[in-house]
């Protein structure tokens, strides 16, 4: 204990201006995220997040109640990082293809930075869907476009349907469909049976998963 006050007494001037202009909401969320992506949601530990933030325990309840108040604020911000990483390989879309062709790539894109960031980012991957008392915060879950990963699937589903690629009446659940092809596929690579899958093998059959869902849809 007296070890950690000694740190925080010689800690740089900087560290300590972050708390006094009132970013340690902010200071101990990414400290929060820090945790996640080392360990997944069971390595949030609100004492250690505030030592990382370079604050005393006591501090942080100004800002976060608890434990789960963190880990609320911790999924929603995994959440709205999946949601950047599937623009980011949307961004990667040929713009001049056909609109067939590019509603299809539209929606692989969701699915492979869906898959991408659950493949490099594992502890924040289930961070961004633990299950908390609380529900998700849609506006902190949004990437820099707006949009939280629910709502592109849904938005690359109706490019499917204006396509003239997906039925109109076979539009309404098909998120749940595809989500949950996704998903599974993830959590068996995460933390399931095929965690030890070679990582060309892995992007293979990702490549193939999404492929399925868009010709099963």
């Amino acid at each position: 204990m007296f070890g950690d006050w000694k740190k925080l007494e010689k800690a740089p001037s900087a560290r300590r201006e972050t708390y006094r202009h009132g970013d340690l909401r902010r200071a101990l969320l990414e400290a929060g995220l820090a945790l996640a992506r080392e360990g997944g949601p069971e390595a949030l530990v609100l004492r250690e997040a505030t030592r990382r933030a370079w604050v005393v325990p006591n501090a942080a309840y100004r800002h976060f109640a608890s434990r789960d108040d963190l880990l609320d604020a911790v999924r929603d911000a995994a959440l709205a990082k999946v949601a950047e990483a599937i623009e980011s390989e949307i961004a990667r879309v040929d713009a001049q293809l056909s609109p067939r062709d590019l509603a299809r790539a539209h929606l692989r894109a969701v699915g492979m930075g869906y898959l991408d960031f659950a493949d490099a980012e594992p502890g924040l991957f289930r961070a961004a869907f633990t299950v908390t008392a609380t529900p998700t915060n849609l506006d902190a879950s949004r990437g820099p476009q707006g949009l939280d990963p629910f709502r592109h699937l849904g938005v690359a589903l109706d490019r499917m349907v204006e396509a003239g690629l997906l039925p109109r009446e076979r539009r309404p659940g098909a998120e749940i469909l595809a989500w949950s092809s996704v998903h599974g596929f993830a959590m068996l690579v995460n933390e399931g049976p095929l965690r030890r899958l070679p990582t060309r093998e892995r992007r293979a059959i990702a490549e193939r998963l999404v492929a399925m869902v868009e010709r099963g849809l």
